[in-house]
């Protein structure tokens, strides 16, 4: 990996955001910076929009950009702020009498949106998103009081260990973040319930993906010394981070292996996997 070249990648061609979060995770960043970046897609009640998530570019309060929201509250660790709290509350007053969330709420203005985040039906509770959102929202739980105690984060995540128990054949999608939840709230049982769906290689397609879309080990379990960890062997996770820092392009940046649903999602996309591959890559070597 060449930081110096993932640093110019993020300089010339990444979202302000993606480039406060690439400073403080390189150890040359401003966590005030860091989260007035992050606040400039803030709505008054609480919630994030305005294509915080690439593909969901409505200023509407959504679940989808919560995740992205929780991903720079876990980053800011150990400061806690009252935005992420604030953010549960959000949560909590657009949950389903069952604890889930829906895949998205209604989008009146759906251009440069996604047709599963414009078309979603917000009356139905999604396992993949409300999985997504707790598990990143337990992983600022580690660090921040509030959010641990807050009933949203109790509710969602008993809804999808729940959901999951009950579920014969996972998406991939929902099988990997269902890994992130029962992870960081270290449910091992659910961990080896979905292990088994997860072959030695790792590699689980992606249906309703493009062709060749697939969730890998790192995609299941990014980061060392965690539980989801043992479910892969040390060789097949020391190949999947050779590849991972193989996969990095002549301009500095990785790409990601799914389409994106406007011009400007997909540039973004790549700031945030850079950021991503740094993160793993850098995690796992200590450097």
């Amino acid at each position: 990996m060449n930081l110096n070249k993932a640093s110019d990648f993020m300089a010339m061609h990444a979202r302000t955001l993606d480039r406060r979060r690439f400073e403080v995770l390189t150890g040359e960043g401003d966590r005030d910076a860091l989260l007035a970046a992050l606040n400039a897609y803030r709505n008054p009640d609480g919630g994030y929009g305005h294509g915080l998530e690439p593909d969901l570019r409505s200023r509407t309060s959504q679940p989808g950009p919560a995740l992205h929201a929780f991903e720079v509250f876990e980053e800011l660790a150990p400061v806690t702020v009252p935005e992420a709290v604030a953010l549960c509350d959000w949560l909590e007053s657009v949950t389903l009498p069952d604890g889930g969330l829906p895949f998205a709420l209604r989008v009146p203005d759906p251009a440069g949106c996604a047709p599963f985040w414009a078309g979603a039906d917000p009356e139905a509770s999604s396992l993949q998103i409300t999985a997504v959102v707790a598990a990143m929202a337990q992983r600022v739980a580690a660090h921040d009081k509030a959010v641990a105690g807050h009933p949203w984060l109790d509710r969602a995540t008993r809804f999808c260990l729940g959901a999951v128990r009950t579920k014969d054949e996972p998406h991939a999608l929902e099988l990997a973040f269902t890994l992130w939840l029962a992870d960081a709230v270290h449910d091992t049982e659910v961990i080896d319930m979905l292990g088994g769906h997860i072959p030695d290689s790792g590699l689980v397609h992606v249906q309703g993906g493009l062709e060749d879309e697939t969730m890998r080990p790192l995609d299941f379990a990014p980061y060392p010394g965690r539980p989801v960890r043992a479910l892969f062997a040390p060789e097949v996770v020391a190949a999947e981070l050779r590849r991972l820092e193989e996969e990095q392009q002549d301009d500095g940046g990785w790409r990601v292996d799914f389409a994106s649903y406007s011009p400007a999602a997909e540039l973004e996309w790549r700031g945030h996997a850079t950021v991503r591959a740094v993160s793993i890559l850098t995690a796992e070597t200590g450097r």
